[in-house]
């Protein structure tokens, strides 16, 4: 059940309009690894300053996280996002980011971390992302990996040997749109393909998410909340359930990931309840459950066709 996850591990100050944090702690491999923790130990690669709270460091590693891949640069700071959410909470602008530690980052795979089976390569650079995949001696099982229009934008060269190389790309439908050039979901999915990857992941916030492979296609609602305090890690949130979920079974078949993606939904339902990881340090193996049966009721109906 070896999994490696890749990504940031950071510090945001986030604004919506129903409410407001100081500075805390996010980053994706903190959220992905807070969520796949429930479900199989975490091998994490990332890079902090000494600024990043101990306390944060002891509480992922009480939880199950390994953090020999993780860098801390005494004498420098960590990443910072700052951002404020609009009404719709599918929109945000980016107030400050700060690179930092991150601007430098080249992960170093240990050797304690070689026998993974499954990596999940959080958003990040898609240089780092190939670093990791080639310092690997043996492929993994499942390589999953986010990207974003960012790098789309900046990187696209190097973002085509990573798709090349994966096989799970997550992204939204703007994202998916974009490095396609296709306006329909399933015209974009066959384009995607085309690149590498064999399954297509795209999020649609509040509207669910969607999983293309082949000529299959799932989708997976999201779940009807009545609060939505802070949407930041829901996307890295989902990715670590459902990349846990399927470290968990060993089983890659497109009816595990099926499952897999209402797993993913579920967690990030939990995310946006509070502000950063603190829903998801709270939640227990019954209240998943829980949650993932009003996923299953949400979609279950019997029909009758006269």
């Amino acid at each position: 059940m070896s999994l490696i996850v890749v990504g940031s591990m950071a510090f945001d100050a986030i604004e919506t309009p129903f409410g407001k944090s100081d500075k805390i702690v996010g980053g994706a491999a903190t959220y992905i690894a807070w969520c796949a923790t429930n479900f199989t130990p975490v091998k994490q690669i990332s890079v902090v300053g000494g600024d990043f709270p101990k306390e944060e460091l002891k509480a992922l590693s009480a939880r199950g996280v390994d953090l020999d891949g993780v860098q801390i640069k005494k004498d420098e700071k960590s990443f910072f996002w700052s951002g404020k959410y609009h009404m719709d909470m599918n929109t945000r602008d980016t107030l400050v980011t700060e690179l930092n530690v991150l601007g430098t980052f080249q992960p170093v795979v240990p050797d304690s971390f070689q026998d993974c089976e499954f990596l999940m390569l959080g958003n990040l650079a898609p240089s780092v992302q190939l670093s990791v995949i080639e310092q690997l001696k043996t492929k993994p099982k499942l390589i999953a990996m986010d990207t974003m229009n960012f790098w789309m934008d900046i990187a696209m060269t190097d973002l085509e040997k990573v798709l090349a190389k994966v096989d799970v790309l997550l992204v939204n439908d703007s994202e998916a749109r974009q490095l396609s050039g296709q306006y329909s979901l399933v015209k974009a999915a066959a384009e995607i393909f085309k690149m590498g990857p064999k399954y297509l992941i795209i999020k649609k916030g509040e509207h669910g998410a969607l999983l293309f492979h082949d000529k299959k296609v799932f989708y997976a609602p999201a779940l009807p909340l009545e609060e939505v305090f802070d949407p930041t890690g829901a996307g890295d949130t989902f990715a670590g359930g459902f990349i846990g979920y399927l470290a968990k079974t060993k089983d890659i078949s497109f009816e595990s990931m099926k499952t897999a993606i209402i797993v993913g939904s579920a967690m990030a339902s939990f995310s946006v309840e509070k502000f950063g990881t603190q829903r998801l340090r709270e939640i227990n193996k019954t209240d998943i459950d829980e949650r993932i049966q009003e996923f299953v009721q949400l979609v279950n109906f019997d029909i009758s066709l006269v």
